[in-house]
């Protein structure tokens, strides 16, 4: 059976051991904020990109840094479709807001873990492991 990868960037941001999630029109789940990259961009182009696209706020690149990577089961996909996030923290400026592709954002707490698929779980965990996130 073949597998298949998502390759996905995502923006880690926790406030008051809170992390920033967003649920995308027309799903069920929030996911961490971020997407795919598109054809040969950087981590950091990918970042920049979709933060903007969904949040209405521009990442700062000079504070920008690697949080790790994750790999799980991608949600709502076939067995073996695996998605890999790279996760990097950063500064922002602008006022968050959920674009129109954004149904709405919210601040989770690690009992939210839930709510969000196996890939950004093993981010939540982690998170909590270090005392980020409450």
């Amino acid at each position: 059976m073949m597998s298949v990868l998502i390759d996905t960037v995502a923006w880690v941001r926790v406030e008051n051991g809170r992390i920033l999630c967003a649920r995308p029109r027309g799903k069920d789940v929030f996911y961490i904020p971020g997407g795919k990259r598109e054809g040969r961009e950087t981590d950091l182009q990918t970042l920049l990109r979709e933060v903007e696209e969904e949040l209405t706020v521009a990442i700062l690149p000079a504070t920008v840094s690697h949080m790790g990577t994750y790999e799980a089961q991608a949600h709502d996909h076939p067995d073996g479709v695996v998605v890999r996030m790279s996760c990097y923290a950063g500064e922002y400026r602008g006022t968050l807001a959920a674009s129109s592709e954004i149904e709405e954002m919210a601040w989770f707490s690690y009992a939210d873990r839930p709510l969000v698929p196996p890939v950004d779980q093993l981010l939540f965990d982690d998170l909590r492991a270090s005392g980020a996130l409450a």
